[in-house]
């Protein structure tokens, strides 16, 4: 992907569903797209399967 212009005003809104990492990078990518993001997530809180990563990798060692 090659970098855009980033829009001087807002181009118009979005919603994203899920705010795991790919929902939020999405997010993220849009708001410097010069979209006005909407981020619905089910969960109390944001982050997806990202906040059990400690009990995944207790020694938070990932690598292969």
């Amino acid at each position: 992907m090659t970098p855009q212009k980033k829009a001087s005003k807002p181009v118009g809104a979005v919603m994203v569903v899920g705010g795991g990492i790919a929902g939020m990078q999405a997010a993220l990518d849009l708001a410097n797209a010069g979209y006005f993001v909407h981020i619905v997530e089910a969960r109390p809180a944001i982050g997806g399967v990202m906040s059990q990563l400690d009990k995944t990798f207790p020694t938070n060692d990932c690598a292969m």
